[in-house]
């Protein structure tokens, strides 16, 4: 069986790691981090959505390879404070501000907030775009409420804030 070798259009090593670890079963597949492949740029996340920045990633590195690319966009939309931070989560209060901070200054915002007041989603959009050009795109959320406090150490970001009633527990304790 051939091997599918797949870039994955992030600079971000948590995310290449999350990649590699859903993919890890699969043994004809192998993922490049963009390092692996010397690919050094910083892309311009310009969409007004979590689908066009990933499709802006994926296809400014498909033009870089001959190699199916994965690009993703995902972050925390809170409908209290008007599905902030939303696109901008990475870039939320500086890029440089630590996850913590960030956390922190959400669960302030919500001081007053109770119950589906404190309604939040994690958003993922994901882009493939094969060898020849062709493009496709797809959505998924993980609906919770966001905590009063951080809680759990799996993931990273905005993981320890998002609470999923169903399992309950945070996203950062799964």
């Amino acid at each position: 069986m051939k091997t599918l070798e797949i870039v994955i259009a992030t600079n971000n090593p948590n995310k290449v790691e999350e990649y590699r670890q859903m993919f890890a079963s699969i043994s004809n597949i192998k993922l490049f981090s963009l390092k692996d492949e010397n690919i050094h740029i910083e892309i311009e996340e310009n969409g007004k959505t979590f689908k066009e920045n990933s499709l802006i990633k994926a296809e400014s590195i498909s033009k870089l390879t001959n190699k199916f690319i994965l690009a993703d966009d995902s972050g925390l939309e809170v409908d209290y404070i008007n599905k902030e931070p939303g696109i901008y989560s990475a870039r939320y209060m500086g890029e440089d501000t630590s996850y913590s901070i960030k956390n922190a200054n959400i669960i302030e915002r919500l001081k007053d907030a109770k119950g589906d007041e404190r309604s939040a989603r994690f958003v993922c959009a994901i882009a493939a775009v094969l060898p020849n050009g062709e493009a496709y795109t797809t959505r998924a959320t993980i609906e919770g409420v966001i905590g009063y406090e951080e809680k759990g150490t799996h993931g990273f970001g905005y993981d320890p804030i998002l609470y999923v009633p169903e399992l309950g527990m945070t996203t950062g304790e799964m």
